[in-house]
């Protein structure tokens, strides 16, 4: 990996950018999820409604650990069982540690530990989570090359992180761990 594409796409979303990278089916967009300003950002060069928020996909399940603390043990074995890997949970935030804007209209928040190695890489050197949401306008295809993220955002993200996309043919899947129901297939 570039550490140079690193060090740019890090210092883009801690100064409230938007970057493209690579995810485990399709291009994603990320940002800090923390800042306001930079997912309102985000969702606008999508078109995406606030109300349907933003998946937050971390490096460890030590960088998720608040939104463990309160499952029981079972939920929480669910859970880990499925990380690091290609399944984001929705997952109850009932000290509502995560802001509402990444949430939107849900009391949930939807999360993924990838084991993806460039998501990896970008979460490990930001410090945390960050936000991810395909890189697509809303409607159109979500974008399974470069190419296809330049057409769609051209000269409107703040950097780009080059790298391979994972072997998953569709996005990953959702479910919710409260309800056991799959969201996304």
């Amino acid at each position: 990996m570039n550490w140079w594409h690193i060090h740019q796409s890090v210092r883009a979303m801690r100064q409230g950018g938007v970057i493209a990278y690579p995810t485990e089916a399709v291009w994603g967009l990320g940002c800090d999820p923390f800042n306001e300003e930079a997912l309102e950002r985000l969702l606008y060069l999508k078109s995406r409604p606030r109300h349907k928020g933003v998946i937050l996909i971390a490096a460890s399940v030590a960088q998720v650990e608040p939104l463990l603390r309160h499952l029981d043990p079972a939920q929480r074995q669910r859970v880990e069982a499925t990380w690091p890997g290609p399944v984001t949970w929705l997952l109850p935030d009932p000290d509502h540690l995560i802001p509402e804007w990444v949430k939107g209209k849900h009391s949930s928040v939807a999360v993924r530990v990838s084991a993806h190695p460039v998501v990896q890489t970008l979460c490990n050197s930001f410090g945390g989570p960050i936000v991810s949401t395909s890189a697509n306008p809303a409607g159109a295809q979500p974008a399974k090359d470069l190419l296809r993220v330049n057409l769609y955002f051209a000269n409107r993200v703040d950097a780009v992180m080059p790298g391979p996309l994972g072997d998953l043919d569709q996005p990953t899947q959702i479910r919710d761990l409260i309800t056991e129901a799959v969201i996304r297939t």
